[in-house]
């Protein structure tokens, strides 16, 4: 399941890109727009930021801006910041311990399947693609 920081990194991000003049943008304007508190957004651009999708400067003129043309960021690189290891099952999971038990696991198979469909999903989705994308019906998620 995706938590609401990875739902609203989406968002934050695609609001960006959706207002991408090269201009910086304060998150207040993104937080009215896209109607998130201001500080649930705080807490979640510090790990958008140290991911390398946007800059930032403080002070006057200061916000937030896509570090990457929003063709260049997909929906997994922002998952992946927000989320962490979004693998299925334990032993699919970064540096995971070897399984004693995967040799003979039936239900690896499986885990590895939708793990990979997953990351496929997601790795073809860009913000591009997004901004591009009609709206449905000003539902959000």
């Amino acid at each position: 399941m995706i938590s609401t920081r990875g739902r609203y990194s989406i968002r934050i991000l695609l609001d960006l890109a959706e207002h991408n003049d090269g201009a910086y943008i304060p998150m207040k304007d993104v937080a009215k727009r896209q109607e998130i508190s201001l500080k649930y957004i705080e807490k979640i651009m510090p790990l958008l930021r140290d991911g390398r999708l946007i800059d930032s400067i403080h002070g006057i003129g200061g916000g937030y801006r896509l570090a990457k043309p929003p063709e260049n960021i997909t929906l997994w690189d922002i998952l992946k910041l927000a989320e962490g290891d979004m693998a299925p099952v334990s032993c699919l999971q970064k540096n995971a311990v070897a399984c004693e038990r995967a040799a003979g696991c039936r239900t690896l198979p499986v885990w590895k399947k939708y793990y990979e469909l997953t990351i496929d999903y997601f790795s073809g989705i860009t913000l591009a693609d997004l901004v591009g994308a009609e709206s449905g019906n000003d539902y959000m998620i």
